[in-house]
């Protein structure tokens, strides 16, 4: 933008530059010229009064002398005495004065000639002479040219950089907004601008701060409301409890126990959430809709942000949902990976998706469905597989937008959608051996830490030399 208001300055600067330039540096030598011919001319014409009195030659070249020191006056007496002067008149010119007794000025080869005819007493014409050089003629031309052509220079100069200046506070006004909506974008819900520059950079500052306060209320309000809906869950759990309490001693007892125990531990985690500050982990970017390849990178690089270990929470999860399992008489099968499965999200987050995927499957299929769930690990990801032996998902395309699915909100498949986003994976979905709905959620690797190699290595090390001293025995 600087670029082009500058480009714009120059181009209209030099043509108005240009278009006073050449009529005045025109003007000028037609100024000069016709100075050097008027003051010529008026030489010739103080020199007649005294011719008319004298045609004494020595007095003549004394007040010629003293009228022209340059000596380009030049007095033609009459009859057949020479010139009093070097003349530089043709021939044609000169008796065309005498003879016709008309002034003459004119330009000719070398400069200008004025010819001013003298009639003299006896009817006898005088001619006096005055030759303008060339020199004359344009002389201080090329200087005052110089001058103008640097006030020209100096002109578009100052445009150009007054417009540079003027864009470049635009232009910071503006790169400094863009950075503002991009923090905003990210998750950083604290950004504000300082509005400067012009009114109308100044008013986009002022609306996008209003913006980002407004966003923030309502952000913080609708938290604050999830947090009260799940605290208002907690009276029919109390209930839950009593009735748990009434049904000890029975075989029920304790998996109902254990199951308003986990929920109650979830709506507490739900309730901590909820009120803590706005937070901006991956899955916060994934509900605000700007999962970025920066963002990808943050979590992928293991030195900032959430991290666990994906099985370790599959693990978990499954042993809570096992338990309903058993009581609808599911067949469960559960395949957990053994190597390192860390991923840039929270424990919370892994849960959410296990949960949602879980849960789905308990809602949207018959008692007795079986289903499994496994963690598979490849040399770039974490793979979560959850299937089932229900009906399976008719369109796929559009369970993953929330909302399409019919009977269904949509919700746990875009909670899984977003966590595989937030970490750079995806989501599929196809048809499972056991005739139902096969899930797979991608979650990209953690790298590991130099530090926690280095660990891993020097627990294996003492290994080693057990291995050379056993060989050596045998």
């Amino acid at each position: 933008m600087r670029r082009s208001l500058a480009g714009v300055a120059l181009a209209v600067t030099s043509m108005v530059a240009l278009s006073f330039l050449i009529p005045l540096a025109a003007l000028v030598m037609s100024l000069v010229k016709a100075q050097a011919v008027t003051a010529a001319e008026q030489r010739a014409a103080a020199l007649a009064p005294i011719l008319t009195l004298t045609t004494d030659p020595s007095a003549l070249r004394e007040s010629a002398a003293s009228l022209d020191p340059a000596q380009q006056l030049v007095i033609h007496l009459p009859a057949d005495a020479p010139a009093l002067g070097s003349s530089k008149a043709p021939a044609a010119l000169l008796e065309r004065a005498q003879q016709g007794r008309e002034s003459i000025s004119q330009e000719i080869p070398d400069g200008w000639i004025c010819l001013q005819p003298v009639v003299l007493p006896g009817d006898r014409v005088a001619v006096i002479e005055n030759f303008v050089p060339e020199e004359e003629l344009t002389h201080g031309v090329k200087e005052s040219w110089a001058v103008m052509s640097f006030l020209a220079v100096a002109l578009i100069g100052g445009s150009v950089l007054v417009a540079d200046r003027l864009g470049s506070k635009v232009v910071r006004s503006s790169r400094k907004l863009a950075q503002a909506s991009r923090a905003l974008g990210q998750g950083d819900l604290d950004t504000r601008v300082d509005p400067v520059g012009p009114k109308e950079l100044r008013d986009a500052g002022v609306a996008f701060n209003a913006m980002a306060h407004r966003m923030t209320e309502l952000l913080a309000v609708e938290r604050e409301l999830v947090a009260d809906l799940s605290h208002r869950l907690r009276t029919p759990l109390t209930a839950l409890h009593l009735a748990s309490e009434r049904m000890a001693g029975t075989p029920e007892s304790a998996r109902v126990e254990a199951a308003v125990g986990e929920l109650e531990a979830e709506l507490r985690a739900i309730i901590a959430a909820a009120r803590t500050p706005l937070a901006v982990g991956p899955m916060g970017q994934g509900m605000l809709g700007t999962e970025t390849p920066a963002s990808h990178d943050a979590a992928g690089a293991g030195s900032s942000g959430p991290r666990c270990e994906a099985a370790g929470v599959v693990r978990r999860r499954t042993a809570f949902w096992s338990v309903l399992a058993e009581q609808q008489n599911r067949p469960c099968c559960v395949e957990l990976t053994q190597e390192p499965t860390a991923v840039g999200l929270s424990d919370d987050d892994v849960a959410a998706v296990v949960d949602a995927l879980i849960g789905n499957i308990f809602r949207h299929t018959a008692p007795g469905t079986p289903f499994g769930v496994r963690v598979v690990r490849t040399a770039q990801a974490v793979e979560l597989v959850v299937e089932d032996g229900g009906p399976g998902i008719p369109e796929p395309g559009l369970a993953l937008s929330r909302g399409s699915s019919t009977g269904s909100t949509g919700l746990g498949l875009d909670i899984a959608g977003r966590a595989a986003s937030a970490t750079g994976g995806s989501v599929h979905i196809g048809r499972s051996p056991l005739g139902g709905a096969h899930i797979t959620v991608s979650f990209a690797l953690v790298p590991q830490a130099p530090s926690e190699r280095r660990r891993r290595i020097s627990r294996r090390r003492p290994a080693w030399p057990r291995r050379r001293q056993a060989a050596a025995g045998s």
